[in-house]
């Protein structure tokens, strides 16, 4: 089932909340539920220590058989110190309650407790625990059971002692409710509040910034439609400078390469079914008189020269597609081997000694030395190297310098370079001019003849090479194209 990435966002989002605060919520109430307790066990230690202050002073004078009588005699003066702090210590939280003892174990104070309807005069008797404990020197008692509760509580036990040290009885201190069921209900309540807010928050958030990534993606989609049906004008907005604006913009650039690469797949057909028409034309008109007698026998050699040279026209626009094909399928192999890249150029230089002529170009042909050693595959490095020379030649201006120069750089390699003076090349069809199908001059005023392979098949070559070719121009002044080779190394040498 299909679900969308904002529920996922929030289907996420509200999980990690959910357990999040779970856990705080069972942290936060153990903590308090512990903080609770140890400040009550705190709390009784202290105050059956102040009692059995008071009440030791008491016990001083009286026999331990007297006790219960000294005790209650000070107990019913509300204005003794005795019977303030009693008052003082249990009524301050309710859950603070006091017991006193006689030396026999019998109860007969109780402060502090809300007791289950009984007989008034009942009268409680300690356990054998808290009555040993007593005798034995103050101590805590952690679950105390006393015959009025049905539970174990926490109890704090101080002996009482007269001037001579004989035991009169004793004080049990007990906690009556160690939890506070009012402060974890109002800390849950406030944990769940908070806890609401802040994923009211960030499912606001996830709300933006969900529709931050999803906006790009779904234009991204609607592109992508768009081009399987061949239109590439989509783009898609770029906002901020983040990994999805990042990738906006890449896929921006990939749309123009697409829509640059259609349109030079437009041009190439439109510009393969002129070159290949126009000879087929020449060819079928010129052959046609020649069987109809039309040209008479004294003309029909140069009319066959020409069906010759448009043969010859055809036969290289094939080869061209034949090797775009083969270098697209990874088939063409390199056999590198060393020549001299010197005699190369001269030699293709003098190759196109006619149109140079023509032109009345001033040439020049520089190199460090005599002869040049590089290591590479030399049908396809003499492929580079004419293709290169022939556009130098087709573009340069009547009377204008052509210049090849072959020279060693810093990192012992030879660096090639074709110079013309010329239309040169614009700058904003520098970045595409080594792209397939591609042809700066548009209007096929100069290049009559070119396919836009050229360029791209001399690139993938030296890139096979792993070697680099670049181009440098200035418009209606110069051109200049350079490729760099691996030099032969001296061991290699003839």
């Amino acid at each position: 089932m299909f679900k969308s990435v904002f529920a996922k966002y929030v289907t996420a989002v509200m999980s990690i909340f959910a357990i999040g605060f779970a856990i705080l919520l069972f942290i936060a109430t153990s903590i308090v539920n512990n903080y609770i307790s140890r400040s009550k066990i705190r709390e009784m230690d202290s105050t059956a220590k102040a009692l059995q202050n008071v009440v030791s002073h008491l016990a001083v004078d009286c026999e331990p058989e007297n006790f219960e009588a000294c005790f209650q005699a000070a107990v019913e003066k509300p204005e003794l110190p005795l019977s303030q702090l009693i008052s003082a210590l249990t009524g301050r939280d309710g859950d603070i309650a006091v017991l006193v003892a006689d030396a026999n174990g019998n109860v007969f104070s109780i402060a502090g407790f809300h007791l289950t309807k009984g007989q008034p005069e009942e009268r409680f008797v300690l356990s054998e625990e808290l009555n040993g404990a007593a005798k034995q020197g103050e101590q805590t008692v952690q679950s105390a059971q006393l015959p009025f509760l049905s539970s174990a509580i926490p109890a704090r036990v101080e002996p009482i002692r007269n001037f001579e040290r004989d035991y009169c009885g004793c004080i049990v201190v007990c906690v009556t409710q160690l939890d506070s069921s009012l402060m974890r209900e109002e800390m849950i309540q406030s944990i769940l509040s908070t806890a609401m807010l802040v994923l009211v928050a960030a499912m606001i958030a996830v709300y933006f910034i969900s529709a931050r990534v999803i906006s790009p993606l779904r234009e991204m989609s609607i592109a992508v439609d768009r081009f399987a049906k061949g239109k590439f004008d989509t783009r898609v907005s770029v906002r901020g400078n983040d990994e999805v604006a990042r990738l906006a913009e890449a896929f921006n650039n990939m749309a123009d390469s697409l829509d640059n690469l259609e349109k030079m797949r437009s041009s190439f057909v439109a510009n393969v079914s002129h070159d290949l028409r126009t000879p087929m034309t020449t060819i079928s008109g010129f052959i046609g008189e020649i069987r109809s007698g039309v040209i008479p026998p004294e003309k029909q050699d140069y009319y066959l020269g020409v069906i010759e040279t448009e043969v010859k026209r055809l036969s290289r626009l094939v080869a061209s597609l034949l090797d775009l094909s083969k270098i697209q399928a990874g088939e063409r192999k390199f056999v590198m081997r060393q020549f001299d890249i010197c005699e190369m150029g001269r030699q293709i230089l003098l190759s196109f000694e006619q149109p140079i002529e023509q032109k009345n170009l001033q040439i020049s042909f520089d190199c460090d030395e005599e002869r040049m050693l590089a290591n590479a595959d030399q049908d396809a490095i003499y492929q580079v190297f004419y293709n290169l020379c022939h556009n130098a030649v087709k573009f340069s201006r009547e009377g204008g310098e052509l210049r090849i120069a072959i020279a060693e750089t810093k990192e012992h390699k030879i660096r090639v370079s074709v110079y013309n003076e010329g239309e040169g090349i614009p700058e904003e069809d520098l970045p595409f001019v080594f792209d397939r199908f591609y042809k700066s001059d548009k209007s096929r005023g100069l290049d009559k003849s070119g396919l836009g392979l050229g360029l791209y098949i001399s690139k993938t070559i030296i890139e096979a090479h792993g070697e680099t070719i670049s181009v440098r121009s200035e418009p209606n002044k110069y051109c200049t194209f350079q490729f760099s080779l691996k030099k032969a190394a001296a061991d290699e040498r003839e």
